[in-house]
C-alpha cells in the first residue's frame, strides 16, 4: 500500500513537470514575467486526407475494440474510424466515434475531430461528448472545437515523437486541457489483441484533475494499444479487437 501511494505520488509530480514546459493558452506577457501564450496557427493548405500517422493510423472503416474497467464497472469501447468529415478552423477533419458500454448499457458517445498535416503530426481539432448518467442526464462538458469559444487544437501524435517530447493535446480552459509527455520509445506489450512491438509511451495530465496520471501505450499500424491510470481512479483499457 505504502509502496502503490508512493508510486502514485511520484507519477503526479512526474507529470505536473508536461504542463510548466507547455506554452499556456492566454499566458500573461506582463508583470515582469514573460510566457509564450498557446494560440497554434494551422493553414488549411497543409493537411492531407489521409491519416497514416504509424503511432496513430486512421483509416477509414476500421474499429478497434477495447476492454476494460472504468468507475468501478466493466466497460466495452469501440472506436471506429467513420467516412464522415467535418471542417475545424477551415481544416477538414475525420470524424471518430468512440462508444463506451457496460453490459449493453450506453455510458458515453463521443465523436473526435482529427487532421494530420504534411510533416506527418496527427492534430486534435475537437470532441463532441456525451456521457450518459445513471439517474438519466446527460453530461456534455467535455465537449470543445477549435475556434470555438477560445477552444484551441492540440497534437495527438507526433510525426516523430521522442523523449522527452511534451506538447498540448486540447485546450478549452477548464474543460479540455489534455497534455502529453513521451517517456520511453521501444520494447514490446502483451495486451489480449496479441504482443506488440517497437512501442511508445506516454504519460497524460491535465491541470483541471491534478491528481490523475494516465499511461498510453502506442503501437505501430495500430495507435492505442493499452491506457491506465497510475494515479487517481483505478481505469484500465487494453486493445482486444481490430477490424477493417
Amino acid at each position: 500500500m505504502v509502496k502503490r501511494l508512493l508510486a502514485s505520488l511520484a507519477a503526479v509530480a512526474l507529470a505536473g513537470t508536461i504542463v510548466a514546459s507547455i506554452p499556456q493558452a492566454g499566458a500573461s506577457t506582463t508583470g515582469g514575467s514573460k510566457a509564450t501564450p498557446y494560440e497554434p496557427v494551422l493553414d488549411p493548405a497543409n493537411f492531407v486526407s489521409v491519416i497514416d500517422n504509424p503511432y496513430f493510423p486512421l483509416p477509414v472503416g476500421r474499429t478497434l475494440t477495447y476492454r476494460g474497467v472504468r468507475d468501478g464497472q466493466t466497460q466495452i469501447d469501440r472506436v471506429t474510424v467513420t467516412s464522415d468529415t467535418k471542417l475545424s478552423e477551415g481544416i477538414t477533419a475525420r470524424v471518430v466515434s468512440d462508444v463506451a458500454t457496460h453490459q449493453g448499457t450506453l455510458l458515453e458517445k463521443t465523436f473526435d475531430l482529427y487532421a494530420q498535416d504534411k510533416q506527418g503530426n496527427v492534430w486534435y481539432l475537437g470532441e463532441d461528448t456525451k456521457a450518459y448518467n445513471p439517474d438519466g442526464t446527460v453530461d456534455t462538458s467535455g465537449s470543445w472545437q477549435a475556434g470555438v469559444k477560445d477552444g484551441e487544437p492540440g497534437i495527438i501524435m507526433e510525426a516523430n515523437p521522442q523523449v522527452p517530447d511534451a506538447y498540448r493535446q486540447e485546450y478549452l480552459k477548464g474543460q479540455a486541457e489534455d497534455t502529453a509527455w513521451i517517456v520511453n520509445r521501444g520494447g514490446s506489450v502483451t495486451v489480449p489483441y496479441g504482443t506488440v512491438k517497437n512501442v511508445i509511451t506516454s504519460l497524460e495530465f491535465a491541470r483541471i484533475e491534478p491528481t490523475v496520471v494516465d499511461q498510453k501505450i502506442y503501437a505501430p499500424g495500430l495507435g492505442i494499444v493499452s491506457e491506465k491510470a497510475l494515479a487517481g481512479d483505478q481505469e484500465v483499457a487494453a486493445l482486444v479487437k481490430v477490424t477493417g
